[in-house]
Order: structure tokens, then C-alpha cells, then sequence
């Protein structure tokens, strides 16, 4: 499993970053999942940041 964030889909908003910033970080003002963080599915708080990306930028995909 991988997390991505669709840097065409994400406005910014932050939301990521605020809900885990040991997995998320801000380039350019947009969200982004910080280098090597991309199967970090265990940090506590990263499907609360999918669940509630107000922009549905942040996807969690199965890597086969």
C-alpha cells in the first residue's frame, strides 16, 4: 500500500501536514507525502488526513 497525494486535485489547504506531519509536508503550498513516509500506514492519524483531505487529494492505492 502506497500514499499519494494528486498535486492537480490539492489546493493547499494544509490539513494533511496539521493531522500528520510525520508523514505529510507542504511543497509549494501543496500538500505532499514527505520522501520515504510513502507506506507509513501505520502513523495513527493518516487515514484520519485521507478521510479528510477537503480536496480528496490524498489516496491510499494497493502496490501489486
Amino acid at each position: 500500500m502506497r500514499i499519494s497525494v494528486d498535486p492537480e486535485q490539492c489546493y493547499g489547504s494544509g490539513d494533511c501536514v496539521h493531522r500528520a506531519p510525520s508523514v505529510f509536508t507542504a511543497v509549494d503550498g501543496l500538500g505532499a507525502v514527505i520522501p520515504g513516509r510513502e507506506h507509513a500506514l501505520d502513523v495513527p492519524r493518516v487515514r484520519e488526513a485521507v478521510e479528510g483531505c477537503p480536496a480528496a487529494a490524498i489516496t491510499i492505492t494497493r502496490e501489486d
